[in-house]
């Protein structure tokens, strides 16, 4: 399940939520931009026993095609076969997606941020979400709030 938590320029942000466990969640809040090319976003993931935020995720206006992933997997409704992946040039975010039976799809969500630097960690959490209707809402808000940050950028 998604939320859009558009505000305010300083509050919006997207929430999604587990559906099998409501305190598993992402989300994607405090954009802004630098120049026309680019969104600079935060990702934070929380589950019991774990929170963790990325504060500046970067996704090139050219390739940020985060929205176009996830439009595909509502799309493919009725399921597929392995997994499928995205992530971010600096591969500081990976999504991962795999169907289950019943019509749901289980998006895993890696924040890795300097991924070749000594000492860096990440974190993973796992989403469940109706294949059809909540994919294509969160689709359609994750869009959405790309979309204000290249409105924001001066």
């Amino acid at each position: 399940m998604t939320t859009p938590d558009v505000g305010t320029d300083d509050g919006a942000g997207v929430t999604i939520r587990c559906q099998d466990n409501a305190s598993v969640g992402v989300t994607f809040c405090d954009r802004f931009g630098f120049d026309a090319d680019s969104v600079h976003y935060a990702v934070e993931l929380r589950a019991p026993g774990l929170s963790a935020r990325v504060n500046e995720v970067v996704a090139w206006i050219c390739d940020s095609d985060l929205p176009a992933f996830l439009e595909e997997l509502a799309a493919d409704h009725r399921g597929w076969d392995g997994e499928r992946c995205w992530r971010t040039d600096d591969r500081d975010l990976i999504v991962s997606a795999v169907f289950r039976s019943g019509g749901y799809v289980g998006l895993t969500w890696t924040l890795r941020p300097w991924p070749k630097d000594a000492g860096g960690w990440s974190a993973s959490v796992t989403t469940w979400l109706e294949a059809g209707e909540q994919m294509s809402a969160l689709a359609a808000d994750v869009r959405y709030f790309l979309a204000l940050s290249r409105e924001a950028s001066p």
